[in-house]
């Protein structure tokens, strides 16, 4: 089975990337905002308690967004393995991450981040804000500051995967096909 974990601040190509990595090895795709939309709308018990800190304006507790992951997985489980993207952000939800994997006989194969320069990654969402509708796409200063958050909660996880040597970094600036191609490389070689 292979699991990856794809990182990539907001416009790095992530979306793009989980549907090519998705088809050509069989994974299946687990979208935190994806996850935790369907629970939402169908009205869980996980959903309706997601629901409660958001409308509060709160983050989603770890212990809430890992259960409905777990269930993700529970729920797939003739899969060849599972692309994780949006998760985890923190090292305590990839020690969490780590543990139920452990439990399930599993474990993560590989992180891969999709590396851009922030300038960039910045026009790609003001381009891409013209045409999704996305308001967090449509100003600069919210994107830099999903940036911000980036740095400071998810980057460390980069040092949490590099010393059980599964970090892989890989260029995210070019066409989709270039892109895609140097993911595949890496994937192909573990």
């Amino acid at each position: 089975m292979i699991n990856i974990v794809l990182f990539g601040k907001p416009g790095a190509g992530k979306g793009t990337q989980a549907e090519f990595l998705k088809g050509k090895y069989n994974l299946t795709h687990l979208s935190t905002g994806d996850i935790f939309r369907y629970n939402i709308k169908n009205e869980t018990e996980l959903g309706k308690l997601a629901k409660t800190y958001m409308d509060k304006g709160d983050l989603v507790p770890d212990e809430v967004t890992i259960q409905m992951l777990q269930s993700e997985v529970e729920s797939n489980q003739d899969s060849a393995g599972f692309l994780f993207d949006g998760f985890p952000r923190t090292i305590a939800q990839a020690e969490a991450l780590d543990a139920f994997l452990v439990s399930k006989g599993e474990k993560i194969t590989a992180t891969v981040a999709l590396e851009a320069n922030d300038e960039i990654l910045v026009a790609r969402l003001l381009e891409r804000g013209k045409t999704s509708g996305r308001p967090d796409d449509q100003d600069e200063e919210k994107i830099r500051n999903r940036y911000q958050e980036y740095n400071e909660k998810t980057a460390p996880l980069m040092g949490y995967y590099k010393e059980q040597d599964k970090f892989y970094a890989v260029n995210g600036i070019g066409s989709v096909a270039e892109i895609t191609e140097r993911l595949g490389a890496v994937i192909d070689s573990l």
